[in-house]
């Protein structure tokens, strides 16, 4: 029994005008920094007399410390669990690329630039349809994709990855999991 069903008419009617007037919080645009550029605080506008005194200047603004990122490790094998939830749907697919039709380097482009979207837009699983290969062989991107997959270029974005399940491509695609932004 879900939780839904214990809720009488009218907490369903009052959850119901509560959950309309949420709006969902949209996200923060970065700051634009230019490392090197001044800051220059603009010219302030004369005040009248005796409303307020003006105020100390502000200290010289200094670029932030970045600390240098983290060293990740190797992406692993998905956990047994994770990987059932994904070909059972549980956990949803967010995106999906098809390696069909491109050359390997056109390939090895397009997963990199591919997953990187995916994790600026902060999905957390895909889908990376390599193909079979031909006749029954193993082809060129899907023997190299475990390698790029580990490649220092994805370390930051690619936790994990796994063969997909049948109804997902079989052999000839993967589960990729990705790290938080």
């Amino acid at each position: 029994m879900s939780r839904r069903d214990d809720l009488s008419p009218d907490d369903r009617r009052i959850w119901a005008r509560v959950a309309g007037s949420v709006t969902p919080r949209k996200p923060k645009k970065a700051a634009l920094v230019i490392p090197g550029a001044a800051v220059v605080d603009p010219p302030a506008a004369p005040l009248p007399r005796g409303l307020a005194k003006p105020r100390p200047a502000a200290p010289a603004w200094s670029p932030p410390v970045v600390a240098p990122p983290r060293p990740r490790g190797h992406p692993e094998e998905l956990e047994p669990r994770r990987q059932r939830r994904l070909s059972r749907e549980r956990d949803p697919i967010e995106a999906k690329i098809d390696l069909h039709g491109y050359g390997r380097f056109q390939a090895q482009d397009a997963l990199t630039a591919f997953l990187m979207g995916a994790q600026a837009r902060g999905y957390r699983s895909v889908l990376v349809v390599t193909g079979q290969g031909r006749r029954g062989g193993t082809g060129v991107i899907r023997a190299s994709v475990h390698e790029w997959l580990q490649a220092p270029a994805l370390r930051g974005v690619v936790s994990g990855f796994a063969a997909a399940a049948r109804h997902h491509g079989g052999d000839g695609a993967l589960y990729v999991t990705i790290r938080r932004g």
